[in-house]
C-alpha cells in the first residue's frame, strides 16, 4: 500500500534550523486565524474521524486542503482572493487544526475518500479542489480514488513519489518525531495548534504518527496517468522538490512530450507553473498562488494562438 508523507513536516523541522528569509514583497507566511467569518462551518463525522470544515464565498465550489502541521488558516492571506468567486469549503484534516486525530490509522487514501464524502454530504456531487504539500497527497489520492467526485485539480508543492524530494529534505524527514516537541514551541506550527486544537495533548503524537509515514517509500507514478481531468501541478523555484522530478510529473499527466504545435493543437489541458521567486515555505501564502491557478480552475485562458493574433487577411 503506498503511502504519502508531507513535505511539511521537513519545513518545519528546516524553519527551526534554518530559518528562510522572506521578501518585503512576499505574503507572511501564517498560522494567525481567519479574521473573516465563514459563512457556515461545522464539523462532519466520516469512518471515524471528525472533519472540521469551513465554507465562504459563493460560487463554483473549490475544496482547499491545507499542508501538515498547519490547518484552514494557512489560507488567510489568500483565501479571500479564491473565495470572491467561488464557493470555498476549506478542511482542517486529520489530526490538524481543530480536526482530531482519533484512533484511526493515518493515511491519505482514507482521508482522500473522505473528502469525498464531506464534499457530498455538504451538497456537492463534484468539486474542484487545491491542495498544498499533505493535501495536495490527500487531493492526489482523492482524484484517483473517487475520480467522479473532481471537476479539476490543483497540486501545490506535491511530489508524486518520495524520490521526489532533496536528499536533505529526506534526511530531515526521518528525524521527525515527538524528540522535536522542545524545539517547535516558538514555531507557528505549535502555537495554532495550542490555539484551536481540540486535545492539545495530542501534539506529540502528532509528531510521532506524521513522522511514521515520513519515513515510508511510496510510489504513485503508475497511477498518474488514470488521471482524466484537467491537473495543474504549481511549484516555487526553490521548492524542495527536485526539478526533474516536477517535470517528470507533468510528463506523467501527458504534458512536456512534444512541442504545443503554432496553432496550439498539440497543447495538453493540463498545466505545469514553476513560480519564481518562491520557496516551499511561503508558496500557500502568497498572492501570486490565486492568480496562478484560478484561471486553469475556471477554463479561462488570455492567451491567443499565433493564427487568431494575425486575423483572416481583408
Amino acid at each position: 500500500m503506498f503511502k504519502f508523507v508531507t513535505a511539511l513536516l521537513a519545513c518545519s523541522l528546516a524553519a527551526v534550523l534554518a530559518p528562510a528569509p522572506v521578501h518585503a514583497d512576499q505574503a507572511q507566511p501564517s498560522n494567525a486565524p481567519i479574521t473573516t467569518a465563514a459563512a457556515k462551518s461545522g464539523h462532519v463525522a466520516i469512518n471515524g474521524v471528525e472533519y472540521y470544515y469551513e465554507v465562504r464565498g459563493q460560487g463554483e465550489p473549490l475544496l482547499l486542503l491545507h499542508g501538515g502541521l498547519g490547518s484552514i488558516d494557512m489560507f488567510a492571506p489568500v483565501l479571500p482572493k479564491f473565495s470572491e468567486g467561488r464557493q470555498v469549503i476549506a478542511v482542517d484534516l486529520q489530526g490538524h487544526g481543530r480536526t482530531a486525530l482519533g484512533e484511526r490509522p493515518f493515511r491519505l487514501e482514507s482521508m482522500g475518500d473522505d473528502m469525498a464524502v464531506l464534499t457530498k454530504r455538504l451538497g456537492h456531487d463534484k468539486v474542484d479542489v487545491l491542495g498544498y504539500s499533505l493535501g495536495g497527497g490527500v487531493a492526489l489520492r482523492m482524484a484517483l480514488q473517487k475520480p467522479d467526485s473532481v471537476r479539476r485539480l490543483v497540486l501545490v508543492s506535491t511530489p508524486f513519489s518520495d524520490e521526489g524530494f532533496y536528499p536533505g529534505i529526506r534526511a530531515q524527514q526521518v528525524m521527525v518525531s515527538a524528540a522535536m516537541l522542545p524545539m517547535l514551541k516558538d514555531t507557528p506550527m505549535y502555537k495554532s495548534y495550542m490555539a484551536i486544537a481540540p486535545k492539545k495533548d495530542d501534539f506529540p503524537r502528532l509528531l510521532d504518527t506524521l513522522g511514521t509515514y515520513m519515513k515510508q517509500k511510496y510510489d504513485w507514478s503508475a497511477e498518474i496517468p488514470q488521471l482524466k481531468m484537467p491537473v495543474m501541478l504549481v511549484y516555487g523555484d526553490g521548492d524542495m522538490f527536485r526539478p526533474e522530478h516536477e517535470i517528470k510529473f507533468y510528463q506523467l499527466l501527458g504534458g512536456g512530450l512534444q512541442d504545443a504545435g503554432w496553432q496550439r493543437e498539440t497543447l495538453s489541458k493540463n498545466r505545469l507553473a514553476i513560480v519564481p521567486d518562491l520557496t516551499h515555505y511561503e508558496m500557500f501564502a502568497s498572492p501570486r498562488l490565486a492568480t496562478t491557478v484560478l484561471p486553469f480552475l475556471n477554463g479561462e485562458s488570455e492567451v491567443r494562438s499565433w493564427a487568431e493574433q494575425v486575423g483572416e487577411p481583408d
